[in-house]
């Protein structure tokens, strides 16, 4: 059953959870109110019927599931704003703002009202994201709600708060990562023969393959490694040659570099 969603900040990642909702048919373009106060930008979710507007409290007031996805710096003044209309008889809110802690929305609130917080990551602009959840004060039926929500634009997982940061890296900071392998994928590429182009869409299709494989078949890496390593083979020779320079260890110090990082701040 469709709910009434209020998208609080139509910029980059706000527009792309409500293209994700319309275009999976999860919500009704009636359904969505997404606000911003620079309504141009969002002429074509109005044109397809959606709610737009730069009101706020209106549109907290006339939806369940309110999903706050502003800057970090802008947060608390919004929530300032929202608190005489939030219900917790009837809201959800749902924060998909980097670095704000349950605890301190809570806070800022002043009332109980359940919070769900929410790490996708770029993807979610092609309904690929990785998203990880956390929650405090949401009943069983309203995290389905919003897990199916969030299913709707990529895959998702209930982690602990406390592993946020470490899902922001893994999650999010590791879509650069895989980046950057491809890119240099495609730099080999170009160096063995390939124009750039056609080492580009190989790269990148190889890589995604690789994932579909362990995601449908759910086995592990080194299972699908075994199945292209020949006894002396050029598969086995490069990736002994990519250990010796460090390809792993590089990778995992650079995750926990990251870590160490996000952890400070």
């Amino acid at each position: 059953m469709s709910r009434k969603i209020a998208i609080i900040g139509g910029g980059n990642l706000g527009a792309a959870m409500a293209d994700g909702l319309i275009q999976s048919a999860f919500s009704r373009p009636g359904d969505l109110t997404i606000t911003r106060r620079n309504l141009s930008v969002l002429n074509r979710f109005s044109e397809k019927g959606c709610m737009v507007h730069s009101d706020n409290k209106k549109a907290v007031r006339e939806s369940e599931i309110i999903i706050l996805a502003v800057k970090p710096y802008n947060y608390a003044d919004i929530i300032k704003e929202l608190k005489s209309v939030l219900n917790p008889k009837k809201h959800v809110v749902v924060s998909v703002v980097t670095g704000a802690w349950i605890e301190q929305l809570q806070k800022a609130m002043g009332k109980p009202v359940p919070v769900i917080r929410a790490m996708p990551n770029t993807a979610i602009a092609i309904q690929q994201s990785m998203t990880c959840l956390a929650h405090a004060g949401a009943s069983v039926s309203q995290l389905n709600y919003i897990r199916e929500l969030f299913d709707q634009l990529g895959k998702t997982v209930m982690i602990d708060e406390k592993l946020m940061d470490a899902a922001t890296i893994l999650g999010a900071c590791g879509t650069a990562y895989a980046m950057r392998y491809i890119r240099a994928n495609i730099q080999g590429g170009i160096e063995i023969g390939f124009d750039a182009a056609t080492a580009s869409l190989i790269a990148a299709q190889t890589v995604k393959g690789a994932a579909e494989l362990l995601l449908q078949k759910g086995t592990h890496p080194e299972q699908e490694i075994d199945k292209v390593t020949t006894p002396k083979g050029c598969t086995i020779a490069g990736l002994n040659e990519m250990e010796h320079q460090g390809f792993s260890s590089s990778l995992i110090r650079g995750i926990i570099t990251s870590y160490k990082k996000i952890a400070k701040e």
